[in-house]
């Protein structure tokens, strides 16, 4: 059934995910390439979504993608599959906290995930960035471990480049880091003013 897949689809993303929400998306891409669930696309506009809403983006996520696939049923069982292996591991450290603290081996395994979140993490923002301010498709990893990437067809090297989409990256950096009437305004500002400005470029051909 479709609920189980997505519960455990899910369970698995929660479970190894370490890291933090961004630690999810390279489980999230091997869900949507496994599945055919969705594309690599419209797994970044769900992360466009998720950045615009309240709450973690790893669970964010579950729930438009189960959502996505499943409804309302499916919203619910795939966030309550991401959650499940936190609360199990939480109530397993708050029992043992002062063993867990004082632990050399779970600090030293801690040692050792730190690394391996950041180049999950890493990863992911490198195919973010490929697949947002480029014209370059995300082609899976086929049988290997490294993604092959492309160019969308009928595209040369001169395109390369989204320009619309890196222009706007590189207004929002500005106005976020160096300009004093708006570096100290609230991200939800900007990610307003983002999305009105995609809607224009949508409508008017750019």
């Amino acid at each position: 059934m479709i609920f189980i897949r997505l519960y455990w689809e899910f369970f698995k993303t929660g479970l190894f995910a370490v890291g933090g929400g961004m630690a999810t998306l390279p489980f999230l891409q091997d869900i949507g390439e496994s599945t055919g669930w969705y594309t690599y696309a419209d797994l970044m506009n769900m992360l466009a979504v998720s950045e615009s809403t309240p709450g973690p983006i790893g669970i964010n996520m579950a729930t438009y993608v189960g959502f996505t696939i499943g409804g309302v049923p499916g919203a619910v069982i795939a966030t309550i599959g991401e959650v499940t292996p936190s609360i199990i591991v939480i109530l397993i450290v708050a029992a043992l906290l002062k063993s867990f603290r004082e632990n050399r081996y779970v600090n030293n395994g801690f040692y050792g995930l730190r690394p391996a979140s950041t180049g999950l993490i890493g990863a992911a923002g490198v195919t973010i960035i490929l697949e947002v301010l480029t014209h370059i498709e995300s082609l899976g990893s086929g049988d290997g471990i490294i993604n092959h990437f492309a160019l969308e067809s009928g595209m040369g090297l001169a395109d390369i480049l989204n320009w619309p989409a890196l222009a706007l990256a590189a207004v929002i950096l500005v106005l976020t880091n160096w300009v004093k009437p708006t570096k100290n305004l609230h991200p939800i500002i900007f990610i307003i003013i983002s999305a009105v400005v995609g809607v224009v470029f949508h409508f008017g051909g750019v």
